[in-house]
């Protein structure tokens, strides 16, 4: 660069150029870290705090156990909550096999669970062969109480069994009466005798149509199934009934909707239930909370 001849124009332009100099490094301070207390850390901090907050940290699955009577033996369906996962299924399962009110033997673990065309492959630990002395009868609900808790899952049709990677020798004899000649295995909700309703759609908390669409599955005198939809004060918006597919002993589906208007709280609760053919009190009552736009 060539200097101005000039010694006061000289001092002029070195001063500009300075002031330059410290307008950049003021810009660029501007946008460095740890400036004006917008530090980088603080703020990636919170944006994971909002992630996390977001992201579930439990789920809601349902299982199946064998219950046993004095002279009756049948599957109950109960929720648990576990921790949030991917791998869904692995944990239906592990609940089921872990839990107290299991008949499966102590020490089983699930090695690993394959997904194929609807067909779920259970591989146990060889624990799940010691001898369980729960009968046939024991035996046969046993198996369709896994059954049963993976099916609760869309995507899951059947279900096979195999023990350390093998579904021949020692494992086709299972536990000793009914054994897994005849896998893979179906759903089979007959013999669930607890509880007597249960309603899969709408969820917990769901923000639901209108008209609202409804289904479960019963166990109730003739299949019949009441249903009532009241506003947040209590208050009947509406009100139906419809027949499951079968009616004790047996256990059917039902669907239905319900037309209703809307008031502007926004919630709700959805109630259930049949009615007691003795005295025509209201029984086996199962409430879901909803929402609405």
């Amino acid at each position: 660069m060539q200097l101005p001849k000039n010694k006061n124009t000289a001092r002029k332009s070195w001063a500009l150029v300075f002031l330059a100099f410290l307008l950049t490094v003021v810009v660029a301070g501007c946008s460095l870290p740890g400036n004006n207390g917008n530090d980088n850390k603080p703020a990636k901090a919170a944006d994971e705090g909002r992630n996390a907050s977001t992201e579930p940290k439990e789920m809601s699955i349902n299982v199946y156990f064998v219950e046993f009577t004095a002279d009756d033996a049948y599957l109950i369906r109960e929720e648990r909550v576990i921790p949030h996962t991917e791998e869904v299924a692995k944990a239906a399962i592990e609940a089921l096999v872990q839990d107290d009110k299991t008949i499966f033997p102590v020490g089983t673990k699930v090695l690993d669970i394959t997904l194929d065309k609807g067909l779920a492959t259970v591989d146990f630990s060889k624990e799940v062969l010691n001898n369980t002395n729960v009968g046939s009868s024991g035996e046969a609900l046993g198996i369709q109480s896994a059954v049963n808790t993976l099916t609760e899952f869309p995507n899951i049709e059947k279900v096979a069994f195999q023990v350390e990677g093998s579904s021949k020798g020692p494992a086709r004899d299972w536990w000793g009466h009914i054994g897994l000649y005849d896998q893979p295995f179906d759903r089979d909700l007959s013999s669930v005798y607890k509880p007597a309703i249960w309603v899969t759609h709408p969820s917990s908390n769901q923000m639901v149509g209108i008209p609202l669409l409804i289904k479960g599955s019963a166990r109730v005198y003739e299949g019949t199934v009441n249903i009532r939809l009241l506003d947040n004060s209590g208050a009947v918006l509406a009100e139906t009934y419809t027949t499951a597919s079968q009616g004790a002993p047996g256990r059917g589906d039902f669907e239905t909707s319900l037309k209703f208007d809307p008031p502007k709280e926004g919630k709700g609760t959805l109630e259930v239930f049949c009615i007691s053919a003795k005295d025509g009190s209201e029984q086996d009552k199962v409430s879901v909370p909803v929402q609405w736009p």
